[in-house]
């Protein structure tokens, strides 16, 4: 006879999932995570200057791993970022149920949470990328485009995908509030740090996370366009984003000033991986 698990075997998963994640092991490799992220987004910044200078290349995650691919034991430090996006998945997903009581206010507390749980998903993208770039030697073939074209495959698929271009343009300018605002420095805990690296953390942080809000923003208007137009290719991901500020008046100058800002944020990452609050 099966026994159906009651509230006491519940919290006691619980407790061991907490556990788990603020083990002095996935604390670590979570941090390892954070900075590859930075590894990926100095990358990605990177061949956004290269798209804006007309170099070819696929200026977002798959390109920034497929060029790590390439190089000589690119395979292996990919497991290594596997690992590392791994326990960052752990981490932010116990953080959404349990985290931020560091914070006394209940609703910037439910905020950071589903913040935390929208990162875990995030990282779990970054993850599953990763293994399968490391596995084949190369990056995934697939595209933003395919993802658009299944939302509009979808009954009532023009009116979600707008919807859905809607929620990313709102998160593009969330972020940019937050690099002007600086309220990214509210999750690190910088009291061993000088003045210039907390000078160098908060500078980066604004101008990253201002150029990312850019490039999120027009990939939202672009989501927009493929559902006004029934062109799912109009929104493929971050990399036509990228190339869509190429084609805008003084375009090269504005790709190149969002890919130096990208370049920024994953400089930050590097800095946060050592101050964020990891508990």
């Amino acid at each position: 006879m099966v026994r159906t698990p009651d509230t006491a075997d519940v919290a006691r998963a619980g407790r061991g999932a907490r556990d788990v994640a603020h083990s002095t092991p996935v604390r670590i490799a979570a941090r390892i995570g954070i900075a590859a992220n930075g590894v990926l987004h100095l990358m990605i910044g990177w061949l956004a200057v290269q798209v804006a200078l007309g170099s070819g290349g696929q200026a977002d995650q798959n390109g920034a791993l497929g060029a790590i691919a390439a190089e000589p034991l690119g395979r292996a430090f990919l497991w290594v970022l596997v690992i590392g996006f791994a326990a960052v998945v752990l981490w932010r997903s116990v953080s959404a149920v349990w985290g931020f009581g560091y914070l006394g206010d209940r609703k910037k507390q439910l905020a950071k949470r589903v913040v935390s749980a929208g990162l875990a998903v995030v990282y779990l993208v970054l993850a599953v990328a990763a293994a399968t770039t490391a596995i084949r030697g190369r990056a995934s073939s697939g595209s933003g485009g395919e993802a658009t074209a299944g939302l509009l495959g979808l009954p009532g698929g023009q009116i979600i995908t707008a919807l859905v271009g809607v929620g990313v343009v709102i998160g593009g300018g969330v972020m940019i509030w937050n690099g002007w605002t600086k309220r990214f420095m509210e999750d690190q805990d910088l009291a061993g740090a000088d003045t210039r690296i907390r000078r160098l953390n908060a500078r980066t942080g604004q101008v990253g996370f201002i150029a990312k809000g850019i490039a999120v923003g027009v990939l939202g208007m672009l989501l927009g366009v493929a559902a006004l137009t029934f062109d799912p290719q109009r929104a493929n991901g971050l990399d036509s984003a990228l190339k869509a500020l190429r084609e805008q008046p003084y375009g090269v100058f504005l790709l190149i000033a969002v890919g130096l800002g990208i370049a920024c944020y994953g400089i930050f990452c590097f800095l946060d991986a050592r101050y964020h609050r990891v508990t």
